[in-house]
């Protein structure tokens, strides 16, 4: 089987380390008081929807290494159709959806929902996680960075 190469654009944290070294503070920040396998999930999900390879491969083996299944791995571009996830993680995907979809806005029954999952303090920490990784995907998906580089 022939791959294709997608060739990176640029070696972000080499030319700008200071915003490269923010984000990775921001990010530390938003995932704490988070659950590492559903932190994961959103991150994964969010990527999906970005398009970005990069952090598709980083977020699923990091979920696996967190203990999440192939199964729900799997799933997860599908997760409103499926049985596998509970209601706190649907109302998570859920907010991730509506907050990296911005155009459409964040309904107020999604942002209710994840409300009553997560209290306001979870809610803030969940917001904060996918604002992080929508900006990851960005810097990602812009710089082409490559899939399976550190």
């Amino acid at each position: 089987m022939t791959t294709f190469q997608v060739p990176q654009r640029m070696d972000f944290p080499t030319a700008a380390p200071k915003v490269f070294k923010a984000v990775l503070a921001l990010d530390a920040a938003a995932r704490e008081g988070l659950d590492p396998v559903l932190l994961e999930l959103v991150q994964v999900r969010a990527s999906q929807l970005n398009r970005c390879a990069y952090c598709i491969d980083y977020h699923t083996s990091d979920a696996r290494k967190a203990g999440e299944t192939e199964e729900r791995l799997h799933q997860l571009s599908a997760w409103e159709e499926s049985s596998l996830y509970t209601g706190k993680e649907r109302a998570a995907l859920a907010l991730a959806e509506a907050v990296t979809l911005l155009p459409r806005g964040v309904p107020d029954e999604v942002y209710e929902e994840a409300a009553k999952h997560f209290g306001e303090k979870g809610l803030a920490q969940l917001i904060a996680l996918v604002f992080t990784v929508n900006t990851w995907n960005r810097m990602n998906v812009a710089t082409r960075r490559t899939p399976g580089t550190a």
